[in-house]
């Protein structure tokens, strides 16, 4: 069968599929049903399936011909911890549990690619092996890492592993391939200052940490704005601050933590070092004591030459009307796809979902998934295999 007429069969019972993913959100390392529900499809297709890397995570294998090149697909299945405001039919049916990102989406688009390729593979379309990723706990948990400390690429070993993911904003069906930076690392740090509380009428009879916590959200801005490259990219955000809970009370101690974003590692090395230089100079000026935890989260991603160059190609054959954006600056949200790509050569790239109108961007309470792209992406992932493992002439 040609790989539209494939296609237009797929469509329908795709979306069909993604709309009872989205009604059936789980979060990370949590996705039982969802890991069911796609080894299931999985295995009446009849590939080999494994389960149990990062706990909820699957891998399929679609072997073509007898070549030795392989390759991976990445799917994320994890939903976020949010209260949906939409009122389709589809909706979310767990409070408090929604797919605001439109993982629902990649899975089914990995899924209907899956059963395009078995029937390809099968007409010999391409030769060689296609690991189909299914990761679980994309949202800040990091199944990624999980799934690469478990033994991922020594059980499946590839030359090159590609991830996807829808992006509002961007026309449906187009697609955004850049090589290099896409998407930046995210570390978080935490905060706890002591000082010596007492009367708010007093205040010199007490050390002040509400005082000292401000001097450390304006300083901190300093190691990007005076201390950074102004041609590097770099956002530190104090997203939290908490102390006291009364008028006339100066509190024994505040909370203050957030988020360092970059695009290179030795930088945040760089405003790692800048924020423990900081909270050492907050210390001796106000008399306070303050403890900095510093976790490093996901690492950049970076886009590998090659792999690019390929993806670019495929998808100015496949986005609709051609519509391929090579030079859409990158984003400074992060993706643990990094944890893959910094192992074997990868690609990220962007499938326009359509207008972001109305609050429904990602990560919205009133987002959804295009399930009119769902043709495109399917085709990409089939053309994008075709091409890297197409058959000796």
């Amino acid at each position: 069968m040609e790989l539209n007429d494939l296609i237009r069969d797929l469509q329908p019972r795709t979306a069909a599929l993604r709309r009872d993913l989205h009604a059936h959100p789980e979060l990370a390392f949590a996705e039982r049903r969802t890991s069911d529900v796609v080894a299931a499809h999985l295995e009446k297709l009849g590939l080999e399936v494994h389960r149990g890397l990062a706990g909820t995570g699957v891998v399929a294998v679609v072997r073509a011909g007898g070549g030795s090149r392989a390759i991976g697909l990445r799917a994320d299945m994890d939903a976020l911890p949010l209260d949906e405001m939409n009122g389709f039919p589809h909706r979310s049916r767990h409070a408090g549990r929604m797919h605001a990102c439109g993982h629902d989406g990649h899975t089914a688009m990995l899924l209907g690619a899956a059963e395009a390729l078995a029937a390809r593979g099968a007409a010999g379309a391409f030769d060689g092996t296609v690991y189909l990723v299914f990761q679980p706990a994309e949202e800040h948990e990091g199944g990624g890492r999980v799934m690469v400390e478990e033994g991922l690429f020594e059980r499946f070993p590839m030359e090159m592993i590609f991830g996807l993911h829808n992006w509002p904003g961007l026309p449906a069906g187009s697609f955004a391939v850049m090589e290099g930076p896409v998407m930046a690392g995210a570390d978080r740090f935490d905060l706890r200052i002591t000082g010596r509380g007492g009367h708010a009428a007093m205040p010199h009879q007490a050390v002040d940490v509400v005082v000292a916590g401000s001097a450390f959200v304006q300083a901190v801005q300093t190691l990007v704005s005076r201390c950074t490259d102004p041609l590097e990219s770099a956002v530190i955000s104090v997203t939290r601050f908490q102390a006291g809970h009364a008028d006339n009370v100066l509190p024994e101690e505040a909370r203050l933590g957030g988020t360092v974003r970059t695009f290179r590692p030795d930088l945040q090395d760089a405003l790692e070092a800048g924020l423990r230089r900081v909270a050492q100079g907050i210390e001796t000026t106000h008399r306070v004591n303050i403890e900095l935890r510093y976790d490093r989260g996901y690492p950049p991603t970076i886009n590998a030459a090659e792999p690019t160059f390929l993806c670019r190609e495929v998808a100015r054959q496949v986005a609709v009307h051609g519509e391929v954006h090579p030079h859409l600056k990158p984003s400074m949200g992060a993706e643990d796809f990094a944890y893959l790509s910094r192992v074997v050569p990868g690609c990220y790239v962007w499938l326009g979902n359509g207008p972001g109108e109305g609050g429904c961007m990602l990560h919205s309470p009133h987002y959804d998934f295009n399930d009119e792209v769902i043709p495109t992406g399917i085709r990409y992932w089939v053309r994008l295999v075709e091409r890297i493992l197409a058959p000796a002439a």
